[in-house]
């Protein structure tokens, strides 16, 4: 779009503000104490209540699409506007402000990480095939990506990929995928060629989730549901068409969704974060020094995640690569998340571990428990400090043993 047809930025958010209004209310209008009380990082659902949940936020997803806010910085082709990406983080801001269904991982999975990545690396085939049906979530998408020896260290994966007169057979054993459950296509990391280097002999694949030799299986977590799931590929048939980039090329390909996953990753937990606020506020005592001096610290530091949130979001829409900001909004929000559970332990007390049945108390569990998961996801908290170690301090790497 040409700076002569693109619409005023102000009047955009009018337009943005008015249709959002037709279809959910404003969050300023939510009474605390009323609705649903989750602040779960993952979902404590049952594989029916999970595909409920995900029909229910694809159902505004593609209303929104449908009615030219969704993927707005894509080309028409693809049902964009072809807008700029500051015109998309307007958006959201004004999105932020209704409560409108919270997608879960696998909605910023499928729109942010895969359908980009199949834009890039796909054949015109796949380009037609997937992207606008993922824009849309007509289409969900999960990553195959990590393995029990194989989580930070990508490259290290252990599925094989064998060709045999244009077709490939894929075996082997995936784990920590999200979404597994309700995806339609699975994007795999396979290893294709185990004589060549480690990140030489790397090719993806989109490996339809239904098909034969695919066997889901929940992994029970501590906070007591299953967000994640092993994945198993027992000899998986694909035809050539199923392989996204060039063979052997499967590192860079993901490395473009892994760069996709951490500009996201900033903005974690700072829902919840304000929440543990407003849990501060309704209480109906007052707060002692030390619960004023742990809100007030938690406040501060959210306010420094949104600020580096905005870095990165500075450097997208001027088309650089965020780099070390990316990783530092990845540990800003890990320890906002910590910190958030720290500040409701002290404000709650036995009344977190109490499931007494009263709104916004027993539900923080979820947070609790949920919250050191993400010092792994997306990312570990080592490899992000090893990223600033190397890329901003200059300090070398340290010898393999």
């Amino acid at each position: 779009m040409n700076q002569a047809t693109m619409p005023d930025l102000d009047q955009f958010v009018d337009e943005a503000r008015a249709w959002l209004r037709t279809v959910a209310e404003p969050r300023t209008q939510i009474k605390w104490g009323v609705g649903s009380d989750s602040v779960a990082v993952f979902e404590n659902w049952t594989a029916e209540q999970e595909r409920d949940e995900t029909d229910h936020i694809r159902a505004y997803e593609q209303t929104k699409f449908d009615a030219g806010w969704g993927s707005m910085n894509w080309p028409a082709e693809y049902g964009g506007r072809g807008l700029p990406m500051s015109y998309v983080l307007a958006f959201r801001r004004e999105e932020n402000a209704f409560d409108v269904p919270r997608r879960t991982e696998m909605f910023s999975v499928t729109q942010q990480l895969v359908a980009p990545a199949i834009a890039q690396w796909g054949t015109p085939e796949q380009c037609e095939r997937y992207v606008r049906s993922m824009l849309r979530t007509d289409i969900i998408a999960c990553q195959l990506f990590s393995e029990t020896e194989a989580g930070s260290d990508l490259a290290a994966v252990r599925t094989r990929a064998v060709e045999r007169n244009g077709r490939w057979t894929i075996t082997g054993h995936k784990v920590w995928t999200s979404g597994a459950r309700v995806a339609d296509v699975g994007v795999a990391v396979c290893r294709t060629d185990p004589d060549a280097p480690k990140h030489a002999g790397l090719t993806v694949f989109l490996v339809p989730m239904d098909a034969p030799g695919v066997t889901v299986r929940p992994i029970r977590q501590m906070t007591g549901g299953s967000s994640f799931n092993e994945v198993y590929l027992d000899g998986v048939e694909l035809s050539d068409d199923h392989r996204l980039g060039p063979v052997g090329e499967g590192w860079p390909v993901a490395l473009t969704v892994l760069a996709a996953e951490r500009l996201d990753a900033g903005n974690l937990g700072l829902a919840n974060a304000d929440h543990a606020v407003e849990l501060a506020r309704h209480l109906d005592r007052p707060l002692t020094e030390i619960e004023r001096d742990k809100v007030a610290d938690l406040v501060t530091r959210s306010y420094v995640q949104r600020v580096t949130g905005m870095r990165v979001a500075a450097a997208v829409v001027a088309d650089k690569a965020p780099g070390p900001e990316a990783s530092v909004g990845k540990l800003l929000a890990t320890d906002t998340m910590a910190r958030t559970s720290e500040v409701v332990r002290l404000l709650l007390g036995r009344d977190l571990i109490a499931d007494s049945g009263e709104w916004g108390t027993f539900a923080w569990t979820e947070h609790v428990l949920g919250a050191p998961g993400y010092r792994i996801a997306g990312g570990t908290d080592e490899i992000q400090r090893n990223i600033l170690a190397e890329r901003v301090l200059g300090l070398p790497r340290e010898p393999r043993r």
